[in-house]
């Protein structure tokens, strides 16, 4: 991300901690997980629609607060990224409290009284997904085995960041939560593009993606909600979503 992005990102997640109503990032993370209903699909055929509605709406949110925003994605399969990546890990940041460092939990008296703010515990350098691992789960030709196998390594991506993000009632209120999930829908749009013959099963596409006013057919085209992922690592200059 540019200097420039990186900043309007800042003020945006800001802004939006800042909302105590249903347009603020609390009630955007409450969606995933709790105060109740859970509404997130894990481990089921909606996975990858399910969450790239989310990121998609949660964006507009954001450019709500501040036009042109974006999302980034965090690519863990660098070597150069066996870490929290710097713009989540620094507590301060333009002389302030860094917002993509943590984030309040509320109402964190209905999920964990003792707990009011994210945390995180990252595990050791060299066990987050390779290349090679990825490379390997985008040449499955059928979506339903390529979105079981994603998700495995999506859950241990999870568990590798800690804290907060290893549970999925609270794992959307941690900001690196969004990062991670840019980078899975990401490599969703790449087995897209690798294999444009292959798609989701064609029983799936009507079906609704609540509580998001979309169905998985609207999810399939990224370009037709707006946005596009650079189609390499090499080609990354930017964040993904637009």
């Amino acid at each position: 991300m540019t200097a420039r992005q990186l900043s309007d990102l800042r003020k945006a997640v800001t802004a939006a901690q800042a909302i105590g109503d249903d347009r603020g990032y609390q009630r955007w993370a409450g969606i995933h997980g709790l105060p109740l209903p859970i509404s997130c699909t894990h481990h089921s055929e909606l996975f990858l629609p399910w969450h790239r509605a989310y990121l998609y709406l949660f964006e507009k949110a954001l450019q709500e607060r501040v036009p042109g925003v974006t999302l980034p994605w965090w690519d863990w399969t660098s070597g150069h990224e066996e870490s929290i990546p710097g713009p989540y890990a620094r507590r301060r940041a333009e002389g302030r409290r860094n917002p993509l460092f943590d984030s309040p939990i509320q109402p964190s008296g209905r999920i964990n009284p003792r707990q009011s703010r994210t945390t995180r515990a990252p595990g050791a350098p060299g066990i987050l997904p390779s290349p090679a691992t990825v490379e390997a789960i985008l040449d499955n030709r059928d979506f339903l085995t390529f979105q079981t196998q994603l998700e495995s390594i999506h859950d241990g991506v999870h568990v590798w960041v800690g804290g907060t993000m290893e549970s999925i009632a609270t794992a959307a209120y941690d900001p690196i939560f969004w990062a991670h999930h840019c980078m899975i829908d990401r490599l969703w749009y790449l087995w897209q593009l690798r294999h444009p013959g292959a798609g989701v099963p064609a029983r799936l596409l009507d079906r609704a993606l609540a509580p998001f006013p979309m169905t998985v057919r609207e999810t399939i085209d990224v370009t037709g909600l707006g946005y596009d992922y650079a189609a390499s690592t090499a080609a990354a200059k930017g964040p993904g979503h637009g």
